[in-house]
């Protein structure tokens, strides 16, 4: 029986600066990470990424972090061969990447939908390939998606259907990893209560989405809180292993498949 203990694990997260991601890093150095690798896409993160990395060190984790955009093949093969370098290959890779767009289908130009499907769709893909070559056998690999993916609505057709492709990829990715004992996932939060969420947002959306979670009275902010993600990805990189190929919605009764 494999060892599924995060404890003396070396960890990879696309995203991990800030936000949900730097929590998931700050987490898992906690419960006994060897390593714990951060990227970050742009210099406005490197501040927030300093102070996760002071983090992971202070919980007595190794850390290092790597700036890249990684809406490329050759960005995301080029972080997983600096984290190798650096840290030695990952045992849990997580890609917490992605970007929002709220607009009328008929308003979206190409541009945007272009934009859109190379952050949510190509560097998740890319993440997931160079994951399947470089994580070590009975490794886990989670992809941040959407609840947006169990919902009826408009104005998310760039946000939720570039992110929609994912579901295929990790099922496809656990099959093919299976045979290594890698676990593949991915998890779609409600609306987070982190900057991510509310410049896409008005006034009025914001009080709907606070208020349409079944458990939204028992939240801090209505909202799915990061804190409340964080122990789900925890279990999904250790004891929970043997859930694989599965897109897992986190948020409270705010929608579901």
């Amino acid at each position: 029986m494999a060892n599924h203990s995060i404890k003396g694990k070396t960890v990879v997260i696309a995203g991990g600066a800030k936000n949900l991601g730097g929590l998931i890093a700050r987490d898992l150095a906690a419960q006994g990470a060897k390593a714990v690798a951060i990227h970050y896409n742009s210099a406005g993160s490197k501040a927030a990424a300093e102070e996760t990395l002071s983090a992971i060190k202070s919980a007595g984790a190794t850390a290092v972090a790597f700036q890249a955009d990684l809406t490329s093949a050759g960005a995301v093969e080029k972080l997983f061969s600096d984290v190798a370098a650096a840290v030695g290959r990952p045992d849990i890779a997580i890609n917490t990447v992605g970007k929002v767009l709220k607009k009328s289908l008929v308003d979206i130009s190409e541009a945007e939908y272009d934009e859109m499907t190379a952050v949510n769709s190509k560097s998740a893909f890319f993440f997931l390939r160079e994951a399947g070559k470089h994580v070590n056998d009975n490794g886990k690999i989670v992809t941040l998606v959407t609840s947006l993916l169990g919902a009826f609505t408009p104005f998310y057709a760039a946000y939720a259907g570039t992110k929609a492709p994912v579901e295929h990829f990790t099922r496809a990715a656990a099959k093919e990893f299976g045979a290594r004992g890698i676990s593949v996932t991915a998890v779609g939060p409600g609306p987070m209560d982190t900057p991510f969420f509310y410049p896409a947002e008005g006034a009025d959306a914001v009080a709907y989405h606070r208020s349409a979670a079944a458990l939204s009275p028992f939240s801090k902010t209505g909202l799915t809180d990061i804190e409340d993600v964080v122990p789900f990805i925890r279990h999904l990189v250790s004891d929970g292993w043997w859930i694989t190929g599965q897109t897992i919605l986190i948020n409270g009764g705010y929608t579901t498949k």
